[in-house]
């Protein structure tokens, strides 16, 4: 079957073709939230990754409505049908902690199913994005709960908002600053990595041992060099979608 994952998030759009060991080979696209980015431009973009015709698309999406609703217009045109993923309260043996599994983020969901295929025991799941995410899974497959934080780079953002003078961008991490500039950059990643660092804490503390933490997401390669244990997952979305793909199957 020629089918193909696509993971729109709220700066790019990946996808990949779903082959019978799972998730082919990635393309991104960066669309950095543009709101004149349609459905015509989508499909020009696409033109570059895609075959002509695709028989089912497989679509996970957190952006927002309006580039939603274009990328769906742009697969409409060469696609025989279309599937939009949603969180379910168990799959594939994961089991979600919240009382409406439909308040959940479908990256988060389908983030913890691609850990899943990874790891057979507990797992700590960190996408940096937008937000940070990390969600806890036990060894028997039980979401224990998660954390929502901003990001690096949201932070930089509202920084800048509020005060125009601090620049959204620029600057280097280091212990102590000594310029506007590196000080941002090592405050925002900084207080990013020191939550993952607690995170990490608290969830030995809640399973009894360490649990490896898995990382993926656009601003995952800024917290790195702080977080030496994590093990870098960057297709976690897109392999949980697969595994959705195939339950639907």
């Amino acid at each position: 079957m020629n089918a193909w994952l696509f993971d729109l998030g709220n700066t790019r759009l990946k996808c990949a073709p779903l082959e019978p060991q799972g998730v082919g080979a990635v393309t991104a696209l960066a669309h950095d939230g543009l709101d004149d980015l349609d459905a015509d431009a989508l499909h020009a973009r696409l033109d570059t990754a895609l075959p002509p015709r695709i028989e089912v698309a497989y679509v996970a999406s957190v952006a927002r409505e309006s580039l939603r609703v274009a990328l769906l217009d742009a697969l409409v045109r060469r696609s025989t049908r279309i599937e939009l993923a949603r969180t379910l309260p168990v799959l594939g043996g994961l089991r979600i902690a919240y009382a409406e599994p439909s308040r959940l983020g479908v990256d988060r969901f389908l983030a913890m199913l691609g850990a899943r295929r990874h790891l057979d025991g507990a797992v700590l799941v960190c996408g940096v994005g937008t937000a940070v995410t990390l969600d806890l899974v036990d060894a028997t497959g039980l979401h224990r709960g998660g954390r929502i934080a901003p990001s690096p780079e949201l932070m930089r953002e509202a920084l800048h908002a509020r005060a125009p003078h601090l620049p959204r961008q620029g600057g280097e991490w280091i212990d102590w600053a000594v310029d506007t500039d590196d000080a941002l950059a090592s405050g925002c990643l900084g207080a990013a990595a020191a939550l993952v660092r607690e995170a990490c804490a608290a969830a030995r503390d809640r399973l009894g041992h360490d649990v490896p933490l898995l990382m993926h997401g656009g601003g995952a390669d800024a917290l790195r060099g702080a977080l030496p244990q994590a093990v870098d997952a960057p297709g976690l979305v897109l392999e949980g979608l697969a595994a959705w793909a195939g339950a639907g199957q």
